[in-house]
């Protein structure tokens, strides 16, 4: 049976009809970054700055209610971040039903990690509800095919776990907005970082592992320029099957040319299987960034400390302050477990609320086209940051946040922050006989 959660103010549950519908118990006393949280969370997370989470989000103009159409991957092979998708969420609707002055309720139901049985729950939660926003699930495919549904549809959608920008310049989108890092920011980031190296240690031989797909070439492509024009040498840029068990040969061409820092897009289980095979052929450059492979906990739950010093961009890192990062924390804590650094994907889909709270409130109505205009008008203020949104749904003035694996937690290497959640950049990787 499809799983359907559904999320209203104030714990109220939709009609006695809706099978598997949970409400959100115990967390609608908690004011999840909005309007200002005091600056600190005990344990030094904003470092005494003023965590206002954005801006005032009152809405002023009707009161309607406004409903949400969501799926995650509860199940599949992307349900490893299925959980931490829906928390992000549950945590951001709590938030905005005290924010705003409307009733804010999310339907979301399970997509089986599976692009046909997204579209499907989608369209059995348009038909059967008033649905004003859709929000996405997880990666280029399954986000793609909800956006493709709510463009079809004229409603406003929000997606995360989407660095890949063709679909934004060539599917002329109109109603899609991703609050998430694109492939320019992973890049620049990826400049950043190197960039925190002193300058008489830092590599100069790049390495670029190509998933044979379009945002492999395309953050390639990003990667390759980026790098090229500040200075650094392509020593190797080589294609790889996604799904492939063997990277035997890329290690061996790597190592052949000198490879210092190792780049990547990769799904989790081919990265890895990437790393336990590096470390069989006793091989590490002295710099590792898997974009997305890296991403999940499954990631240290595998390796272990085999997987240490690895880098990854999931959009959002324990170690970000301000605009309610201290907030989200503590209310991650309260209904969930305690943790000192929250998974990833958590603080990526709380930041996709925001932005939703934000717009919705400067639109000052439920109304699809007066959201989308205030989605193109509105600086948005998140845990991940300040931007805007091009009319194509890329944001800009973003600074994609790196996270690195640290004793079996993901910190934040770069941008430099003073959160104790925050690290030093770890450079160099040492040999596997060192660690």
């Amino acid at each position: 049976m499809a799983r359907d959660d559904t999320i209203p103010r104030r714990t109220y549950l939709k009609g006695a009809g809706a099978t598997g519908t949970v409400a959100l118990a115990g967390l609608a006393g908690c004011t999840l970054g909005g309007g200002g949280d005091g600056g600190g969370d005990g344990g030094g997370d904003s470092g005494g700055e003023t965590d206002t989470g954005g801006a005032t989000t009152t809405s002023g103009g009707d009161a309607a209610p406004l409903t949400i159409a969501a799926t995650a991957p509860i199940t599949g092979r992307f349900s490893s971040v299925g959980q931490d998708i829906e928390r992000g969420y549950k945590l951001g609707v709590a938030r905005m039903n005290e924010n705003l002055d409307r009733e804010v309720e999310l339907v979301l139901r399970d997509d089986e990690s599976n692009a046909q049985t997204l579209r499907e729950q989608l369209q059995q939660i348009v038909s059967n509800n008033d649905v004003n926003m859709i929000w996405g699930s997880f990666s280029s495919l399954l986000v793609t095919a909800g956006s493709a549904f709510a463009e079809n549809q004229g409603l406003p959608f929000l997606g995360i776990a989407f660095a890949y920008e063709a679909p934004h310049n060539n599917s002329n989108y109109e109603w899609t907005y991703a609050p998430f890092p694109k492939s320019r920011h992973v890049a620049d980031a990826t400049l950043g970082n190197i960039r925190l190296i002193p300058e008489e240690n830092r590599p100069s031989n790049v390495g670029i592992w190509e998933p044979n797909s379009g945002w492999g070439k395309e953050q390639a492509d990003y990667w390759e320029r980026t790098l090229s024009e500040a200075g650094y040498n392509i020593a190797l840029r080589k294609t790889f099957e996604i799904g492939a068990s063997d990277f035997s040969t890329l290690i061996s061409q790597s190592q052949s040319a000198g490879v210092e820092v190792l780049l990547s897009n990769p799904t989790p289980p081919g990265a890895i299987t990437a790393m336990n095979q590096m470390k069989s052929n006793n091989w590490a450059p002295k710099m590792l960034k898997f974009v997305r492979g890296a991403d999940p906990t499954a990631w240290w739950s595998a390796l272990g400390q085999s997987g240490e010093y690895a880098e990854m961009c999931p959009g959002w890192v324990p170690g970000l302050t301000g605009n309610g990062n201290a907030a989200l924390r503590e209310s991650y804590n309260q209904q969930y477990e305690s943790r000192e650094y929250l998974p990833v994907i958590v603080g990526g889909s709380y930041n996709l609320t925001q932005t939703a709270e934000q717009a919705v409130a400067a639109a000052g109505s439920v109304g699809a086209e007066e959201i989308r205009n205030a989605l193109r008008n509105t600086e948005f203020q998140t845990v991940i940051g300040n931007f805007t949104f091009q009319d194509n749904g890329i944001p800009t003035g973003l600074t994609a946040p790196v996270g690195q694996w640290w004793n079996g937690a993901q910190r934040l290497a770069y941008p430099d922050t003073d959160s104790e959640r925050a690290l030093d950049f770890k450079y160099p990787i040492p040999p596997w006989s060192e660690r």
